[in-house]
């Protein structure tokens, strides 16, 4: 795998970490779907019971990387053509659904849009005491993507999905547990060894067990989760194109309060 995301091995727990310091892990398309096929080659490797997904450096994942420099898809000219989707809906559907064993997210930093949406996707949430989760679409004039519809409700309840959404505040380490985004949160000196631990201590169970539990778990709470993300998608989309949304984007690199019209 690319070094921008380092794949490790240890017992029957594989950790997958983000690798891109300087970018805050903000999302490539190189990553993103480095992610997304190593959770699929988890899935599928009889050794792997525990998946563990975390960042390096002072950041979970900052989100989408809008420096451009990245803008290479691994994906072939056909599928590339076929693709309505893409990884941004894949993180959802690929965590939870694909991937049957329980995956640990490790958010070590702060957790932005895309980055937050891959957080959430993970059946369980370790946070370290310096974390920061914000939804960040309001600032650019967008709508959430990446399943956030679907998880986060799940994990706080629909009112405080929507106070969060809308508000775009951000969230702490303290507010985090409050509210259920996170289910502990560790000192940022001891969280790495926290969650090798907290990983290797579910990989103590049966592996057909923890799957099956899973499986229960989601389907006792599925959605036609590929139609919510193209829904999402088509969503984003509408919001991109209004004058609001260019105002928001405006607004954000002039640093300044936007003037939205309703257009």
């Amino acid at each position: 795998m690319s070094e921008v995301l380092s794949i490790h091995d240890e017992g029957h727990v594989r950790t997958l970490r983000l690798n891109r310091p300087e970018k805050k892990n903000a999302l490539s398309n190189e990553l993103a779907w480095g992610i997304v096929t190593a959770v699929e080659a988890a899935a599928h490797d009889d050794s792997v019971w525990v998946v563990a997904i975390t960042g390096t450096g002072d950041a979970f994942c900052s989100g989408l990387d809008l420096s451009g420099s990245e803008d290479q898809t691994p994906l072939s000219e056909q599928d590339a053509f076929v693709d309505d989707i893409s990884w941004v809906g894949r993180f959802a559907i690929v965590l939870r659904e694909v991937c049957d064993k329980p995956i640990v997210g490790g958010i070590n930093g702060v957790a932005a849009g895309a980055g937050l949406s891959l957080a959430m996707a993970c059946d369980v949430r370790l946070g370290a005491q310096s974390l920061r989760l914000i939804a960040g679409y309001p600032r650019i004039g967008g709508s959430p993507d990446g399943g956030l519809t679907w998880t986060l409700p799940q994990a706080i309840g629909y009112e405080q999905a929507m106070r969060f959404l809308l508000e775009n505040r951000t969230v702490d380490a303290e507010e985090a547990l409050r509210l259920g985004f996170v289910g502990e949160v560790v000192p940022d000196a001891a969280f790495d060894a926290r969650l090798a631990e907290y990983c290797a201590f579910l990989a103590e169970r049966s592996p057909i067990a923890s799957r099956l539990t899973k499986r229960g778990i989601v389907r006792a709470t599925s959605i036609d989760i590929q139609s919510q993300v193209r829904y999402e998608l088509a969503n984003i989309r509408r919001a991109f194109s209004t004058q609001d949304a260019e105002e928001a984007r405006k607004a954000f690199f002039e640093k300044r309060q936007p003037v939205f019209q309703g257009r």
